[in-house]
């Protein structure tokens, strides 16, 4: 029988799906398993070219076509659903494990045991070590118990001490906690209003100097203690300000710093709040003069200026940068909604509401179906 011609179906359907997910430890990963899902035809009406009122020749057809449609696509959208719930799962556990990595740290979050699947929450554990020149970082046994959690947000990350710790001592041994600051920006912020007195070298430097520029970095590793107050971090920082030469500082000063940093994301930005504690005068000297500085007032100078001019400085290009690594990972790509951090003995919880944008959920399945 020859049947080269075009033929018109008019589709009429109503039809509800259902599915039944389950969730699995799979390489090292949580995976999705829809493959518990139905297809209940309510109608289903095929009407070759238009025509609702069929002859029997052309009903014994459609009735064919209808009855092979509904088994096709019955299997093929429960398994094109099973397909695409692995691919996002997969997408958005590997937007999570590189989010606290970048160049050569690294943080292994691969799930420690299968999730454990309760009535209103699913809870999975995670490694959190920090993976730096051939080394791997050491947690004890975690303290996190479900009951510091409430069950009201969508998603909720529990961080300890102990996985922030190594990942800071390696961003400072990979060079991260260093600043320049140079020409205009660093004669605008000696503006700053001060409650001691700008010391002779300081105002000829930035009056004569064409191009003065500040240099500060992290000259031990940065310590950290969580609290209901905030995460106190302790460093030590060194700086140096140069007049023109590049060969020789004017000024070299090291300090001792303690501060209660607390952090807020909105608008797919973070933003960090310092509360200065403690700030301590280690050392500061005249290089050209190869000359120790003892008088207390300029002592008192380096150390406001570290108070009012340095911390904020340093938050704010803190946040800009982490905001950027954040951004390079792929968190703006979801809607972080009304997202909280809070502070605990020991450890910090994270808690917030999320969403896929629809133009990138259609986007990401489009690429995806290709």
């Amino acid at each position: 029988v020859n049947l080269a011609q075009r033929l018109d179906f008019e589709v009429e359907t109503q039809i509800d799906l259902g599915i039944n997910p389950k969730l699995y430890c799979g390489k090292s990963k949580v995976a999705a398993d829809t493959s518990d899902c139905y297809l209940n035809f309510h109608r289903f009406g095929l009407y070759l070219q238009g025509d609702k009122e069929p002859n029997w020749l052309k009903k014994l057809f459609t009735d064919f076509i209808t009855f092979t449609v509904k088994l096709v696509v019955k299997g093929q959208i429960c398994k094109e659903i099973n397909k695409l719930a692995d691919i996002l799962a997969e997408f958005i556990q590997d937007t999570a494990a590189d989010f606290l990595s970048d160049g050569g740290i690294n943080v292994d979050i691969g799930v420690t045991t299968t999730p454990v699947i309760l009535a209103n929450y699913i809870e999975s554990y995670h490694k959190g070590l920090t993976s730096y020149l051939n080394t791997t970082s050491v947690i004890n046994n975690s303290v996190f118990h479900p009951n510091q959690l409430t069950e009201n947000r969508m998603l909720y990350f529990w961080f300890s001490d102990e996985v922030f710790k190594p990942l800071i001592a390696a961003a400072h041994q990979d060079g991260r906690f260093q600043l320049n600051i140079s020409s205009e920006e660093v004669k605008a912020l000696f503006k700053t209003s001060l409650s001691s007195t700008q010391p002779e070298y300081i105002e000829k430097c930035l009056l004569e100097s064409a191009s003065p520029e500040l240099r500060v970095w992290s000259s031990s590793v940065p310590t950290l203690t969580t609290s209901t107050m905030g995460t106190s971090v302790w460093a030590q920082a060194t700086g140096e300000l140069y007049c023109g030469s590049q060969n020789k500082p004017t000024l070299f000063f090291q300090t001792n710093v303690t501060i209660d940093v607390t952090a807020s994301y909105a608008d797919k930005k973070l933003f960090l709040h310092g509360k200065p504690q403690e700030i301590f005068v280690v050392r500061a000297e005249l290089p050209p003069q190869n000359q120790q500085i003892y008088d207390e007032a300029q002592i008192e100078f380096i150390r406001e200026s570290v108070e009012k001019i340095g911390i904020p400085k340093v938050l704010s290009v803190l946040q800009v940068e982490i905001t950027r690594l954040m951004d390079k990972q792929g968190a703006n790509l979801f809607d972080i909604i009304n997202p909280e951090v809070l502070h605990q003995e020991g450890y910090v919880v994270t808690h917030m509401d999320f969403g896929f944008p629809h133009h990138l959920l259609v986007d990401f399945l489009k690429r995806t179906l290709q």
